[in-house]
């Protein structure tokens, strides 16, 4: 299948956060491009570019922006791929005022949101999202999720030693 992800971001702050999804996407090898665009001060390329997406390869997009936090509902009013709002965290409100801003989305123009810098949760979502019809993406999550299980179980052994040793 070969389905890249884009990861947009509302204004070049957003690096920071979005490296999460960046380096999650990495990880299952999934080719990703990375831009900044603005809903608010450049809206037509904005439209533009998600108008586009599925014919230059695209499978999924990633939005990250603050405040208004309108970037993935634009990017979602002009494409029929899955998008995925990161609502990013600013000065004021906490984020919540971008949580609010990607989550709330009218009736048909979904976006999938993740929690306010929640990016490396995008980047694995993205991945399960390709990973519908890509086995070699579907084998690679099934392999960290397990090896996630495993350090947890390794973590409950440990605990459960140290206790009895104190009691």
């Amino acid at each position: 299948m070969n389905k890249k992800v884009a990861v947009i971001m509302g204004s070049d702050s957003d690096l920071p956060v979005v490296k999460g999804a960046i380096n999650s996407l990495k990880l299952y090898e999934i080719p990703v491009e990375v831009h900044v665009m603005s809903a608010h001060r450049t809206p037509e390329i904005a439209c533009e570019f998600a108008k586009k997406a599925r014919d230059n390869g695209f499978g999924v997009i990633i939005a990250a922006a603050g405040m208004a936090a309108h970037l993935a509902g634009i990017l979602a009013a002009h494409t029929t791929l899955p998008v995925i709002g990161i609502p990013c965290k600013a000065a004021s409100f906490d984020g919540l005022d971008a949580l609010l801003s990607t989550v709330q989305m009218p009736k048909g123009i979904p976006v999938a949101t993740v929690a306010v810098n929640g990016a490396e949760n995008a980047g694995t979502l993205a991945a399960q999202i390709l990973g519908v019809y890509d086995e070699t993406i579907s084998n690679k999550l099934s392999m960290i999720k397990e090896k996630m299980a495993n350090e947890v179980k390794e973590k409950d052994e440990k605990l459960q030693v140290e206790i009895w040793w104190k009691m």
